[in-house]
């Protein structure tokens, strides 16, 4: 394929933007290449500036379930805009949109939009803190939750010290009030809790993550999490940003039984458009402004533009009672065809899935369960994988550490071709 626009436009994108991107990871560092530029979306596909088309995995990193301009959510989106894009007061489509949220995710019995994922996660904290009056938060490694400065800790050097800033920015002693666990790892929640118990105000993960790759959770893991939480009257919030509406209708809490106290969501309940919002027991969401004493705000929050397009898609998927059987299939073709593929070639690494979230892990493991098994991952192997891909049509999440996502715009012709090109990608690795 010739990029030579997109290697245009990205020089030029550095001279008025840092690192010419306005999220890092889209700079194509960690696979030794620059990045595309993206010029249009249909379904399943994705076309570059050079009018390259490409069968599409990263779904706007996971919003895209439905495909790419999807009429519906256009349509939704017209109209909407077409009565004004803001107005800072409520609207009825505010209402509606949590009613339907609530009755998808029963463990939200009072919801509030922001307009990030890391808003909403920043925002939850907060609330926990305020709720239980403690300070200390537990999060674990490889579980991302947006760039909030308490997000933004590495674990210190034994499981019982306080973390330490892995930015420039963090204070320390935001620091300071963050521990950090191992995912799949309870015993050192445990060490955390007999040391700090009451003293933590709550306890975040990703139920399922994704920015560590695709982990799905031990049962004693998950569970233990959950007794915990309740015995030390910790808050227990599910980040489900990327995971909810992704992998069930319900999120990964209704796969994994775990009812959490908080949830975030975000991605899928803005079709596309910038949303995030974090609901739970009514009792710790009354503590909110104006009814209670914690304080958040927006001015954008549930604007009518991110309200329409998250309510049409919502409404499309509580609407199609196939529609994550049919989700399945897909990814599950694809999860089969890649593991004879991997065993055919000799490939050393493991497929990692949940519903529709996969991710290649190239390592030389049989299983992947926890961050430092991720992190035996060989990059170099991957970013050659990335490229191979890349120059075949298939557009790959361009890190080894991200989640991979199928939406039901792709086709049995998509699904083969894709596997075609990979086995081309296997063969000259």
């Amino acid at each position: 394929m010739i990029f030579d626009k997109s290697i245009a436009a990205f020089n030029e994108a550095i001279k008025h933007i840092p690192g010419g991107v306005n999220s890092p990871v889209r700079a194509f560092k960690s696979v030794n290449n620059s990045p595309v530029f993206i010029s249009k979306a249909k379904g399943s596909k994705v076309y570059d500036i050079d009018g390259n088309e490409y069968i599409d995995y990263v779904g706007t990193w996971g919003p895209a379930i439905l495909g790419h301009a999807d009429s519906d959510v256009i349509d939704a989106i017209s109209k909407a805009a077409a009565g004004g894009t803001s107005f800072g007061a409520p609207t009825l489509l505010e209402t509606e949109m949590a009613k339907l949220i609530k009755y998808m995710i029963p463990s939200i019995e009072s919801v509030r939009m922001v307009n990030s994922g890391t808003e909403a996660t920043m925002s939850a904290l907060r609330l926990a803190r305020g709720y239980t009056k403690r300070e200390l938060v537990v999060k674990f490694e490889g579980c991302y939750h947006g760039h909030g400065d308490s997000f933004l800790i590495k674990a210190g050097s034994g499981a019982l010290t306080l973390g330490e800033p892995s930015s420039p920015g963090v204070t320390s002693g935001t620091a300071h009030s963050t521990l950090t666990a191992k995912f799949n790892d309870l015993s050192s929640v445990y060490d955390l809790f007999s040391k700090y118990g009451e003293q933590i105000a709550a306890v975040i993960l990703e139920p399922i993550t994704g920015n560590m790759g695709v982990v799905a959770p031990t049962r004693e893991f998950i569970t233990g999490v959950r007794d915990i939480c309740t015995k030390y009257g910790t808050v227990l919030i599910f980040d489900e940003v990327m995971t909810g509406f992704r992998v069930a209708s319900g999120g990964a809490q209704q796969l994994l039984e775990i009812k959490p106290d908080l949830t975030t969501l975000g991605k899928i309940i803005g079709g596309g458009l910038p949303v995030g919002a974090y609901g739970g027991k009514k009792e710790i969401m009354d503590c909110l402004s104006p009814k209670g004493p914690v304080y958040q705000a927006g001015t954008l929050s549930g604007n009518p533009l991110a309200m329409a397009a998250g309510y049409a898609t919502l409404s499309k998927i509580n609407n199609n009672p196939n529609f994550y059987g049919q989700l399945e299939d897909k990814a599950l073709y694809l999860e089969k065809k890649i593991n004879v593929l991997i065993n055919r070639y000799s490939i050393p690494a493991v497929y990692n899935r949940v519903g529709s979230m996969s991710t290649l892990f190239f390592t030389e493991l049989e299983t992947v369960e926890t961050f430092d098994d991720v992190m035996t991952c060989d990059t170099s192997k991957f970013a050659q994988y990335f490229n191979l891909s890349l120059n075949a049509g298939i557009y790959l999440a361009p890190s080894q550490f991200e989640a991979g996502f199928v939406s039901i715009a792709h086709t049995q012709y998509d699904l083969d071709k894709t596997l075609e090109a990979l086995e081309l990608a296997f063969a000259r690795l």
